[in-house]
């Protein structure tokens, strides 16, 4: 038989509890068979970290949760004057006996001193009515670590930078970071961390930055480091007891790649496409197009997004890149009726927080072009935005918006290099009721237009065909219903329909889509749909 505290089992520490459930707890007189006390508890309540799981464990069969005090306070409740507290250790032996009276809410309560740490304890109450006394409480149990753990950092891929030795990534890629620690009690339940920020607070090994440790104590941290050059890994143990070590931090450099993936749709440098929802608290995922799960390789704070209020909601672009940096997606946002468009250049690899840039529609004022009816001279009335991809010889995106029904497309609209262009490629009105994707060139330079029928949920593809001399030919976007059906996604069941690109490298643009229970599913083309799982 053994025992085990906080998941993890002590030879010496095991067996000596057995000992005491079996042998070393005294019985004691009852009083109409009925014990005088109730509810024992320990202060801080034991449990484990790891299991999020809290217990007395005052029986023979659970297992018993930590303290990560020497001192805590034992608790109960009686109707007898006073009542008395006894500890036993893990070997039986008893260290500590101690009567207290009873407070006029019927609370009794001691705090013993001096227990050591990595020890097995088992305690009772007895009622004391002077001689005699009545029957104790159940046996409870508990271990004691008050010692946060010890551990080091280390990384082949990004070696520290005192080592001298050269990095084998490079930034925006994926590199290992090996943690490995030690406790002397509960043991190490996960390590908490950041890359270049400071450790956020809150419920330990709970939310995004956490790495669940081993039975070895160790743990793999998969870092993207955004930015080249010197970058500051921030790490911080946590035991089962809920001992939390100082934070230890791990200087490594990420040298500039220079032969940089190339991917429209890629944010983070990766080569992949990236598929961008924000959670349930606002936050911005950045999810790999090609990823098993809805683990996003990084997020971007709720404050970033235009108001701060956080990115549900808002409109999102990203779908091409200007000269000023490597070829990773800007990202353009824009919330609903607003005036401008939120233009956030990606100079770190997605992380978005080098500032932001308010893009207007403006015309050049000398030589102002002749404006098609239903121009606005703003972003107010675009009820959708899409990002068409690079149409001339740099990256920079095209933008079509759907504004009063008709479809307008707006090229480099004005915000870097000059002023922009636009056309009005439909004037029924009709596009209102179709929701647009943009999925993208495939790999022999093709381009589409893809559409759904909100009322039907009919997905149309919109062949769009370049000519001889270098320009593509939108005339075929003038009807949406001229689109060929390549399936049927309702709105109610499939709220949100996106693509980022050729997600499963077959060279054809890949659909994604959210349903109603918020589980994202990727697709290869627009069909074979996996599940990737719940989104947070």
């Amino acid at each position: 038989m053994s025992t085990t505290i906080g998941g993890r089992l002590a030879a010496t520490l095991g067996a000596a509890v057995v000992v005491l459930m079996a042998v070393g707890v005294p019985t004691a007189t009852a009083e109409n068979g009925q014990s005088a006390v109730t509810d024992p508890k320990a202060v801080p309540s034991p449990g484990s970290v790891a299991t999020r799981v809290s217990t007395d464990a005052c029986d023979d069969t659970t297992t018993p949760g930590w303290i990560n005090t020497t001192e805590p306070t034992l608790t109960a409740r009686t109707a007898a004057p006073g009542a008395r507290f006894k500890v036993w250790n893990a070997a039986g032996a008893k260290v500590f006996d101690h009567t207290a009276q009873t407070a006029a809410d019927g609370t009794v309560q001691v705090r013993p001193t001096g227990l050591a740490e990595g020890a097995g304890y088992s305690w009772q109450v007895w009622p004391d009515y002077g001689p005699g006394g009545g029957k104790p409480t159940a046996a409870c149990h508990f271990g004691v670590d008050a010692t946060a753990p010890r551990f080091t950092v280390d990384s082949t891929d990004f070696p520290a930078s005192t080592s001298g030795a050269p990095a084998l990534k490079y930034a925006g890629q994926t590199g290992a970071f090996t943690v490995k620690g030690t406790d002397q009690g509960s043991g190490v339940a996960c390590y908490q961390y950041v890359l270049n920020g400071t450790p956020s607070v809150g419920p330990p090994c709970q939310g995004t930055g956490t790495a669940a440790a081993g039975a070895d104590g160790t743990a793999t941290i998969r870092l993207k480091p955004a930015q080249w050059g010197t970058n500051v890994l921030t790490v911080q143990a946590v035991d089962n007891a809920g001992n939390t070590s100082q934070p230890v931090t791990y200087t490594f450099y990420a040298p500039s790649n220079p032969n940089p993936p190339v991917a429209p749709g890629d944010v983070n440098g990766d080569g992949v496409p990236d598929i961008l929802l924000p959670d349930t608290a606002g936050n911005l995922q950045i999810i790999s197009a090609d990823a098993t799960t809805t683990v996003p390789t990084s997020t971007v704070a709720a404050t970033r997004a235009p108001g701060g209020a956080g990115w549900n909601g808002v409109q999102l672009l990203h779908r091409g890149w200007d000269r000023s940096h490597a070829p990773v997606d800007d990202l353009m946002a824009h919330q609903p009726g607003g005036a401008g468009l939120s233009l956030y250049r990606n100079f770190d690899m997605g992380a978005f927080a080098r500032g932001v840039i308010w893009l207007t529609r403006d015309v050049d004022p000398f030589d102002p072009p002749v404006l098609p009816e239903g121009f606005n001279a703003d972003w107010s009335k675009a009820t959708q935005l899409v990002p068409l991809g690079a149409l001339g010889a740099d990256q920079r995106t095209s933008i079509l918006t759907v504004e009063d029904g008709n479809l307008w497309l707006f090229t480099d609209p004005g915000f870097l290099y000059g002023y922009g262009t636009f056309v009005k490629i439909s004037t029924s009105g009709a596009w209102a009721g179709y929701d647009l994707i943009a999925p993208g060139k495939a790999a022999d330079g093709s381009l589409a237009l893809w559409s759904r029928d909100r009322a039907t949920g009919e997905l149309r593809t919109h062949p769009i065909t370049k000519g001889a001399d270098g320009r593509y030919d939108l005339t075929t976007l003038a009807d949406p219903a001229a689109g060929t059906v390549t399936g049927t996604f309702p709105v109610a069941e499939y709220p949100t329909l996106g693509s980022s690109g050729d997600g499963d490298g077959d060279g054809q643009p890949d659909l994604y889509a959210v349903t109603a229970d918020r589980h994202l599913l990727t697709f290869s083309g627009t069909t074979a749909p996996k599940d990737l799982g719940t989104l947070r």
